[in-house]
């Protein structure tokens, strides 16, 4: 892992929800709602956690204009997080 790789993980460690988001988008796209679902948050906590994911660059929402609907999926810095979280058996 890169610097900047590690710095993003670190703060994605920091947080359960944002870990537990990052393992529910592993190598999938999905919308919020089933992200809440896999990952056993809250919904109305999701939207802050794929903010967040977003903003650190391991998440990318495929149709940003979209009201309702919404994709999302792990970039590949975010890809290579969820497999070290694997790693280290977070």
């Amino acid at each position: 892992m890169d610097d900047e790789t590690l710095k993003v993980f670190a703060y994605v460690n920091i947080s359960s929800y944002r870990v537990r988001s990052v393992k529910a988008l592993k190598g999938e796209v999905k919308t919020p709602t089933n992200i809440a679902r896999d990952a056993d948050i809250k919904l109305n906590h999701i939207s802050k956690v794929l903010r967040q994911l977003k903003e650190c660059g391991a998440a990318v929402c495929l149709n940003e204009g979209a009201k309702r609907g919404r994709m999302y999926r792990l970039t590949s810095v975010g890809e290579e997080i969820a497999d070290h979280l694997d790693n280290t058996g977070h």
